[in-house]
C-alpha cells in the first residue's frame, strides 16, 4: 500500500464510517514536521549512511523546531497484566503520538513495516512513520503505517 493509500485510508474516502481510522490535526502536524526533517537531511547528506547517523541529524532537526521527542525508548510488553522487558526500542517518538521508525537498508522488507505495525498496537497509537534513507529520493523511502484493528486488515491488502 502506497502513501496515497494510506492517506485516503486514513480520511475515510475508501471505508465507510466504521471502518476510519482518524488521525488528529496535531498528529498530521507531527507527520509534516518529521517528513519535513526527514528532507532535510536526506537534502544535506545523501543515502548510504548508518541509520544512527541519520537519527541523530532527526533529532537534531527536531530540537531546531522545538518539537518534544524522546529516542530509543524502550516499549514494554504487556503479558496478562505483567510488563515484560522485550528489547523493543523505539527510534522516536514525537510528541508521545507519533512513532517514526528510522532505517538505512537497500529494500524495506515486510518486516520493518510488521515492526512499526507492533509498536503502534503496543503503545496504541494511529500512525506511524517508516522512513529509508537509503533511497536516491527520500520521497520514495516514507511510508504511513496506520494501526488498522486486525480484523481490518485484510481488507487493505
Amino acid at each position: 500500500m502506497n502513501n496515497q493509500e494510506t492517506k485516503k485510508q486514513s480520511n475515510g474516502l475508501n471505508f465507510p464510517d466504521w471502518k476510519r481510522v482518524q488521525i488528529s490535526n496535531e498528529i498530521e502536524t507531527l507527520a509534516k514536521v518529521a517528513v519535513n526533517a526527514a528532507f532535510r537531511v536526506h537534502s544535506e547528506l545523501g543515502p548510504g549512511l548508518l541509520e544512527s547517523a541519520y537519527e541523530k541529524c532527526i533529532c537534531h532537526e527536531l530540537r531546531a523546531q522545538q518539537i518534544q521527542f524522546e529516542c530509543q525508548s524502550a516499549i514494554p510488553l504487556n503479558y496478562h497484566g505483567e510488563k515484560i522487558d522485550a528489547g523493543f526500542r523505539l527510534d522516536l517518538l514525537l510528541g508521545k503520538k507519533l512513532i517514526l521508525e528510522l532505517k538505512a537498508v537497500d529494500l524495506l522488507m515486510p518486516i520493518h513495516t510488521a515492526q512499526v505495525i507492533t509498536y503502534l498496537r503496543l503503545l496504541k497509537l494511529p500512525l506511524g512513520l517508516l522512513i529509508n534513507f537509503n533511497e536516491p529520493l527520500i520521497k520514495h523511502g516514507i511510508h504511513r503505517i496506520l494501526n488498522v484493528p486486525r480484523s481490518e486488515q485484510e481488507i487493505l491488502t
